[in-house]
């Protein structure tokens, strides 16, 4: 099979998007990991699949998977590429687009500067929809703790369609990162794993963050752990309503109102080339 697909990336995000809405294409585990290898193959964090929809209410559903090939919920860059890409392939000329995921329906709004803000639906913080097993309950200052090795360490679980841990840091080093991101990212606490976020606060307007991401390792940018680091960050009184995160790759926006409103995300998304590749 000749496979036709455009690379793209939010932030450095980077993916590999398919067309499955005016052709057939079938994807395996093991030919999905090959692609995503970056020696051997095309090299991209996610493949996202556009298909479409099985509710005649939506315009299209939206498939991710990661490098090693397993399926996973959602992907906020992700999502602002394909709005991206369904206009660019004029399978659609909307502007606010209605997509299925695996688990909820999203709304990608493209704005007249090109930039995309996706509604990423209402955040949970019930543990058990990550889903989250916590060996303790969890504590005064509202996290819990996860033992790691000889250490403890504190998270706010989040699930905003995929699920996250995030762990508040006054300094961020590249050891740190991955050595307790690898950690979490695979505890037992975590049936499904986890994506797991380190989050550095510069002001109530502004973080920084950097994100081990599940099945993936860490990334240039983190769609859906800007907005889980951010809600927790405002359910813990650290930030305010609109927050400014600096990820490795770039900016994001990202504003929740409290609890029970959505997450609106808004960032930019780009294309690097079009290619194919025999199967």
């Amino acid at each position: 099979m000749l496979l036709k697909f455009t690379k793209m990336h939010g932030l450095g995000n980077d993916f590999i998007v398919v067309d499955a809405v005016t052709r057939k294409v079938y994807f395996n585990k093991n030919t999905i990991a090959k692609l995503a290898d970056r020696n051997r193959g095309i090299g991209f964090d996610q493949l996202l699949v556009v298909e479409p929809p099985s509710n005649p209410e939506m315009d299209f559903r939206y498939r991710i998977f990661n490098a090693d090939g397993t399926e996973v919920e959602h992907c906020g860059n992700g999502a602002r590429c394909f709005a991206t890409f369904v206009r660019e392939k004029e399978l659609t000329h909307k502007r606010v687009i209605n997509v299925e995921t695996q688990k909820k329906n999203i709304q990608l709004r493209v704005l007249e500067d090109d930039l995309v803000t996706v509604d990423m639906g209402v955040p949970s913080f019930d543990p058990a929809d990550l889903p989250f097993i916590p060996e303790k309950p969890m504590n005064h200052e509202g996290t819990y703790s996860i033992p790691v090795g000889n250490k403890e360490y504190s998270i706010i679980p989040v699930s905003v369609g995929n699920p996250h841990a995030v762990h508040r840091v006054e300094t961020l080093s590249d050891d740190y990162v991955h050595t307790v991101g690898a950690a979490i990212e695979q505890h037992s606490l975590f049936p499904k794993h986890v994506n797991v976020g380190f989050l550095q606060i510069v002001s109530e307007t502004e973080v920084n963050l950097r994100v081990y991401e599940r099945g993936v390792g860490e990334t240039q940018a983190c769609g859906t752990g800007a907005c889980a680091a951010v809600v927790a960050g405002i359910r813990q009184g650290w930030l305010s309503n609109n927050v400014k995160v600096n990820l490795l790759g770039g900016e994001l926006n990202i504003e929740w109102q409290g609890e029970g409103t959505p997450i609106l995300m808004t960032g930019p998304a780009e294309k690097a080339f079009e290619g194919q590749v025999y199967l």
